[in-house]
Parts: C-alpha cells; structure tokens; sequence
C-alpha cells in the first residue's frame, strides 16, 4: 500500500493536524518506510512460537471468585455529591 501527499493530507484533516503543503511529501515518504518496515515483519516465520506474556514465565495468581458487595458502600458514597439510604442520588432527567 502505497501512501501519497493527496492520502497524508486527508489523514491529517481527518485527526485535526494542520500539516503545511511542504512537509506532505516527506511525511508520505516517511509512512511508506513504516509501512515497508511492516511488511518485513510479515515475513518473519513465527510458526509454533507460543505468545508471550512476560520474559519470566510465572504462574498467574488466582483468587476464589467469590460474588461480595464490596463493603465499602461508605466509602463509595463519601464521594457522590447526593446520597441517601445507601444509594446515588441523581438529578430526573426524562419528564
């Protein structure tokens, strides 16, 4: 995939980026290079490698999963602006 000025200035349109007309043509040379890069990465045979989560291999740490409240409804609501009888207060919004 090739990538032109006419592709690099929509590109910054679209994410708001004000990209004066002299650098579009670098700026398309320069994605082209990532993309080649890229493609080079395709041709890496990765068959029968297992994927990695960390370089030590660990076992994860398991907990019981257990269904609780929490038992902070206290601290949960010290930071609601409205509450009352244990519940967020909020302000109607339909009619």
């Amino acid at each position: 995939m090739a990538i032109d000025a006419a592709t690099v200035r929509r590109v910054a349109h679209l994410a708001r980026i004000k990209t004066p007309e002299d650098r579009l043509e670098p700026l398309a040379a320069e994605l082209n290079g990532i993309l080649a890069w890229i493609e080079q990465l395709n041709e890496v045979d990765v068959e029968g490698v297992e994927p990695m989560t960390s370089n030590v291999a660990q076992p994860l740490r398991l907990r019981d999963d257990l269904v609780t409240d929490g038992n902070r409804v206290a601290d949960v609501l010290s930071n609601a602006p409205k509450s009352a009888d244990g519940f967020f207060v909020v302000p109607k919004v339909v009619e």
